[in-house]
């Protein structure tokens, strides 16, 4: 379980987020929702200590995540941010690898090379393994990026707006295979997402945030409903279900 508890945030002087407190089970998939500066990427961040936390706690299945060894904490959780950035000349298949780096000092063992052909197979990368990332399209990139983190093997996946570059062919597939391992290996993922349906066709939770707070917490059909969206993004939608799912429609 991730416990986050009353959870402040400041850049110099400016609030970034203000008395954050949410609770995340193990299993499932939790989408992060909310307009542009809501604190979602901020959020995730304190969460794997990637920024230093200054008011509140966080602890991960027990571990506080301000005092755990880093090593230890890189195999409990992991993070893909935005701005993930890699050397062009590796090989999609030593990308993958660096997800393995936590669990020894650099030498791969079998157990590894098998993990890192599973994270390849599981994004459909199979085509791509021995193909540079500066061949690759943006969102052929992303997928790899992705399944490193997939590779490090942690109960907890944190993904900043995965989605970024991918066509809808791919969106869909990304969020399918997310949703995979939530069910069949049973991983934590949360996912900072601004396609709606997206979250709405595969989140369990939705948590949608405005100016730095948590205005709204609970399942798709809870959180998307005209009024709390518009709450949350300041104008007016139409959401109508589709096969049991609110699918949201922007007022033209």
């Amino acid at each position: 379980m991730i416990r986050i508890e009353n959870v402040s945030f400041k850049h110099r002087t400016t609030p970034i987020l203000t008395d954050v407190s949410l609770t995340i089970p193990k299993g499932g998939v939790v989408a992060l929702i909310g307009p542009n500066g809501a604190g979602k990427s901020s959020l995730l961040s304190l969460v794997a200590r990637l920024q230093q936390l200054q008011a509140g706690a966080i602890d991960i299945d027990g571990l506080p995540v301000d005092t755990t060894p880093g090593r230890e904490l890189a195999r409990v959780i992991a993070i893909l941010r935005q701005d993930t950035t890699v050397a062009s000349r590796l090989k999609v298949r030593e990308l993958v690898g660096f997800g393995r780096f936590p669990h020894g000092r650099g030498r791969l063992t079998e157990a590894d090379h098998a993990i890192i052909d599973a994270a390849i197979a599981q994004f459909d990368l199979a085509d791509l393994a021995d193909r540079f990332i500066e061949t690759l399209s943006g969102g052929q990139r992303q997928r790899a990026l992705v399944a490193m983190a997939f590779a490090q093997g942690t109960d907890y996946l944190l993904l900043d707006e995965p989605l970024n570059n991918l066509d809808m062919y791919y969106a869909r597939e990304l969020m399918r295979s997310l949703r995979s391992v939530a069910d069949g290996k049973g991983k934590t993922v949360v996912i900072v997402l601004h396609d709606i349906n997206q979250a709405s066709a595969h989140a369990d939770r939705i948590v949608a945030m405005k100016g730095g707070r948590v205005v709204a917490d609970g399942t798709p059909a809870e959180i998307l409903t005209p009024e709390t969206l518009e709450a949350v993004f300041g104008f007016r939608m139409r959401v109508e279900t589709i096969a049991d799912k609110p699918f949201v429609l922007h007022q033209l």
